[in-house]
């Protein structure tokens, strides 16, 4: 079953948190509207612990800060291109 999670980050909060999270046709749902917001969709084992991490709402727990920084440099990396 299709897992997917969202998360934001604002330099003016403790952490970056989960702003959505589903499976099946709820994450489908997720990674289409991200697609249509051009927000970019990252996928594959690494993102694992993460879409584990906590229910939307809740800040990341800090055992996934380094995954979360990759992504953060990654998407960061692909909006300055």
């Amino acid at each position: 079953m299709k897992k997917a999670s969202a998360i934001a980050y604002s330099p003016d909060m403790p952490a970056p948190w989960i702003i959505a999270a589903g499976r099946g046709r709820e994450a489908e749902q997720i990674i289409a509207i991200a697609r249509e917001a051009g927000i970019t969709v990252m996928e594959g084992p690494e993102m694992e612990a993460l879409l584990n991490a906590g229910k939307t709402g809740d800040y990341i727990p800090q055992w996934c800060w380094d995954t979360v920084a990759k992504i953060l440099a990654f998407v960061i990396a692909k909006e300055r291109q």
